[in-house]
C-alpha cells in the first residue's frame, strides 16, 4: 500500500469536523477549536497509554510505536485516534533528534512540527519571560503588594525560561550594569519543556482555567516572607492573551494519513511528561481508540500520567503498552552500547529483570500490560523467543513491531493484541488506582512513589529538602500530588545504574512548588532542569537542503 500526506481538511472530515471547526496552519496541519469538547463523543473513547522501559542510548523507539500502532489499527478498519507530545528544540538539536517518529512511522510535517509547529513552545517561552520581567520590574521599582510587602530579591524562585539546552544558563547573574539596569542578583534558566507555564498548559481544561492557574504561581517571597504570585503582579491577564492560540491543540497526521492531534511537550524526568488534557480527551471524543504516550520510561512519565493527568482529568487507559527492544535489554543487562546489538542470551536473560519491575509496576495500578518488541533487523528468532516466553510467565502478552521499517504493515499484530485486550475491557472498564493519597504528607507520597515504582529501599531528604517542604506546608500546598525529578536513564537517581537494582536510596535534595500546574515537584540526585548539549550536538548535521526540505532532524536522517 502506498500513502501520500493528505489535505489537512481531509484529514479533519475524516474526524466529522468541519471548516468552522478547525484554523489551518498552512497545509498540513491546524489549531482544534476548544469547542469541540464540549461535543458529545462522537467515538468509544478507550483510552491507550504507551510508555517503555526505562531508555538507554540504544533506543526504544516509544514514539515510533505509538505512531505505527495508530497505523496499525487504521489498517485493521478501526477508528484510531493519536495524541501525542510537541518536541523540544533542545532535544532536536542535542541528542535525541526529531521527536515525531522514525522511518515509516513518523508524523507530518515532521520538519514543521519538528522546528516552530505552530508557534505553542515559543508562546510558552514568551509567557514564562513575561512574567519574570514583570517581577524584576517590581523589585527595581519597589512596589508594595497589599498586605505583603516587596518581593526580596534575594527570594526570588522564578527563573526565566528559553526552548535550548545551555548548560551556562544554569545559573547566572543579572541586573548588572549599575542602578538603571535593576538589582543584581542570581538567577537561573529552565528548558521551556521545564517551564511551570508548560505544565499548566497540558492540564488547563480552557482559557478561564489556564488564567486562574497562571495566576497562582509563586514567584517569591517578600521580605516578611509572604508568598507573591503571578496574580499579586497582576501578570496573568497578560500571559494568558500570549497563550490564547498556543493553549488551542494541533491536528496533523501519521505518513499513512491518519490523524494525530499534537500539542504540549512537557519533559518526562523534569516535569509530567505527557500531552495536555484538551488533546488526549479530543482523541477520545473523537476516536474509537485513543492512543497517547508518555515520557521516557514506566517510572516517570507513566506513573506521573497516571497519578497526576488521569487524576486530575477522571480519565483511566484501557491498556498500557511497555516498549522495549533486545538492545536496550542487554543493555540493562550489563552490555556495553557497542556491542548490545549482538547476540548475547547471558545480558539479554539479566536485563528481562529491569523489564519484569515494570510490569510489577503495572500490576500496583490494576493495569494488564502488553509488552512491545520493537524489532530490528539484526535481532535474532532465538532472542525474541526467550523475551516472550519470559514475559509469557511473568502474565503479560507481547507482540513485535516493526513499525520503523514497515509502518502500519509492521505494527499489525501489535495492533491485533491491543484491540483485543480494550474490547474486552468493555463490560468492565479498569478502574483508577493510585499509588498514593492526596492527604499523604509530601514525604509519604515521595516515598510510595520510589518504593513501589523504583523499587527503593528508602528516601533521604536533604535539610534543603525538608526546609522546601516545610515551607510548602506552611502555604498550604501539602496535598498537592507529586512530580519526580528523576533522571530517565535508571530507576535510581543515578544514571549509570541500570538494569533492576536493589536496596538502594533516592536522594531527595530539593522540592519546588509549582502552585500554578497544581504539584511539587522533587528534585533527586544531579538532575538539572536545564540540560546541556552534547560534545557533537545533532545540530552539526541538520542543513537545508535545495527543495526546502530539512535533512539531518531524526537519527539515522
Amino acid at each position: 500500500m502506498s500513502f501520500a500526506p493528505r489535505s489537512i481538511a481531509d484529514v479533519a472530515a475524516e474526524l466529522g469536523l468541519g471548516p468552522d471547526d478547525y484554523e489551518p496552519y498552512g497545509r498540513g496541519k491546524a489549531k482544534l477549536s476548544l469547542s469541540l469538547g464540549q461535543r458529545p463523543p462522537r467515538g468509544k473513547g478507550r483510552l491507550i497509554l504507551v510508555t517503555a522501559i526505562n531508555p538507554t542510548p540504544a533506543g526504544e523507539g516509544k514514539t515510533t510505536t505509538s505512531i505505527s500502532l495508530a497505523m496499525g489499527m487504521r489498517r485493521l478498519g478501526k477508528n484510531a485516534v493519536l495524541a501525542l507530545r510537541e518536541p523540544s528544540l533542545g532535544p532536536v538539536f542535542g541528542v535525541k533528534g526529531g521527536g515525531t517518529g522514525g522511518g515509516k512511522a513518523s508524523l507530518t510535517p515532521a520538519d514543521d512540527i519538528n522546528l516552530h509547529f505552530t508557534g505553542d513552545i515559543h508562546a510558552i517561552t514568551t509567557a514564562h519571560n513575561l512574567l519574570s520581567a514583570l517581577v524584576d520590574n517590581a523589585i527595581y521599582f519597589g512596589d508594595v503588594i497589599p498586605d505583603k510587602g516587596e518581593i526580596d530579591p534575594r527570594q526570588v524562585t522564578w527563573g526565566r525560561s528559553m526552548d535550548m539546552n545551555d548548560r551556562f544558563l544554569r545559573r547566572c547573574i543579572v541586573g548588572l550594569g549599575g542602578k538603571a539596569s535593576g538589582t543584581p542578583r542570581e538567577e537561573r534558566f529552565d528548558i521551556t519543556a521545564a517551564s511551570e507555564i508548560m505544565a499548566i498548559m497540558a492540564l488547563a481544561a480552557d482559557h478561564e482555567d489556564l488564567e486562574q492557574r497562571l495566576s497562582r504561581i509563586v514567584i517569591g517571597q517578600t521580605y516578611d516572607g509572604k508568598a507573591v504570585t503571578a496574580g499579586d503582579l497582576q501578570a496573568a491577564g497578560a500571559m494568558t492573551a500570549v497563550l490564547r492560540d498556543a493553549l488551542l491543540p494541533n491536528l496533523v497526521q501519521t505518513e499513512e494519513g491518519g490523524p494525530a492531534v499534537v500539542h504540549c511537550g512537557p519533559f518526562g524526568n523534569i516535569a509530567h511528561g505527557c500531552n495536555s488534557i484538551l488533546a488526549t480527551r479530543l482523541a477520545m471524543n473523537l476516536g474509537d481508540y485513543a492512543i497517547t504516550e508518555a515520557g521516557f520510561g514506566f517510572d516517570l512519565g507513566g506513573e506521573k500520567f497516571l497519578d497526576i493527568k488521569c487524576r486530575q482529568a477522571g480519565i483511566w487507559p484501557r491498556a498500557l503498552v511497555i516498549v522495549a527492544t533486545l538492545r536496550a535489554l542487554k543493555m540493562h543487562g550489563g552490555a556495553p552500547v557497542k556491542t548490545c546489538g549482538q547476540p548475547d542470551l547471558e545480558k539479554l536473560k539479566k536485563g528481562i529483570e529491569h523489564l519484569e519491575k515494570h510490569l510489577e509496576t503495572a500490576r500496583a495500578f490494576g493495569l494488564k500490560p502488553i509488552v512491545a518488541i520493537n524489532v530490528f533487523p539484526n535481532d535474532t528468532e532465538e532472542e525474541i523467543l526467550v523475551v516472550e516466553r519470559a514475559v509469557e510467565a511473568l502474565g503479560a502478552r507481547l507482540a513485535r513491531s516493526e513499525g520503523f521499517g514497515k509502518g502500519g504493515e509492521g505494527a499489525l499484530d501489535l495492533a491485533r493484541v491491543v484491540c483485543e485486550v480494550v474490547d474486552a475491557t468493555d463490560a468492565a472498564p479498569p478502574a483508577a488506582r493510585y499509588l498514593y493519597e492526596l492527604t499523604d504528607t509530601p514525604q509519604e507520597k515521595i516515598r510510595k512513589i520510589a518504593q513501589s515504582v523504583y523499587g527503593a529501599k528508602e528516601v533521604l531528604f536533604t535539610a534543603a529538602a525538608e526546609k522546601n517542604l516545610q515551607r510548602i506546608r506552611d502555604l498550604g500546598y501539602a496535598d498537592l500530588p507529586i512530580c519526580m525529578a528523576k533522571t530517565q536513564m535508571s530507576l535510581t537517581d543515578d544514571p549509570a545504574i541500570f538494569g533492576r537494582p536493589r536496596d538502594f536510596a533516592i536522594t531527595v535534595r530539593e522540592v519546588r512548588l509549582s502552585a500554578g500546574a497544581g504539584f511539587l515537584v522533587p528534585l533527586t540526585g544531579d538532575m538539572m532542569t536545564m540540560p546541556g548539549l552534547p560534545k557533537v550536538p545533532a545540530s552539526r548535521g541538520i542543513r537545508l537542503l535545495p527543495t526546502g526540505k530539512i535533512k539531518g532532524l531524526m537519527q539515522n536522517d
